[in-house]
């Protein structure tokens, strides 16, 4: 029987084969997975916002995309991970309601993913595939033994990447 451990919102975890690490109802946060393709240790984290230094209280890094991203690399780096082997996978970002105006401050999780993205790239980490976007929920599987991301949604099915 594999290991499944539950991500909650604004929260990471990150751990060794054999594991599933889940996390349910990704609206507009986005689920950031990443995976060393040579030890099969893994991390999954559910960020709720993209910018950490755009808030006052910064106590939990894992409500925040750029802040979330740095600890996850480093617990995966910690369990013997190394930086050069990870890739990632996003999915979530959703935009869940529609605003009479449409500010860019309200698109909470087009912003999310647009953060995840420009971090990923500034560490050096390969986004290697996402379901991003659209107006519905997602809740996700990260697979330590292969890396499959499963995507799990209401009215528009199943699906792996």
């Amino acid at each position: 029987m594999e290991n499944v451990i539950k991500v909650g919102m604004a929260d990471l975890k990150a751990c060794h084969h054999p594991a599933v690490l889940t996390t349910l109802g990704l609206g507009s946060c986005v689920g950031i997975a990443l995976y060393d393709i040579k030890t099969n240790i893994i991390g999954l984290a559910h960020a709720m916002l993209p910018d950490s230094t755009q808030a006052k209280n910064r106590t939990n890094v894992a409500k925040f995309v750029d802040t979330s991203i740095d600890s996850l690399i480093y617990e995966m780096v910690r369990l013997g991970s190394n930086k050069q082997r990870i890739v990632a996978k996003l999915a979530g970002g959703a935009q869940m309601f529609t605003f009479s105006q449409s500010s860019d401050s309200m698109r909470i999780g087009y912003r999310n993913v647009v953060a995840a993205k420009d971090n990923l790239y500034k560490l050096g980490i390969p986004i290697i595939s996402e379901d991003t976007g659209g107006n519905y929920g997602r809740t996700i599987q990260l697979d330590s033994s292969n890396g499959i991301l499963l995507i799990k949604t209401i009215g528009y099915g199943v699906k792996e990447i």
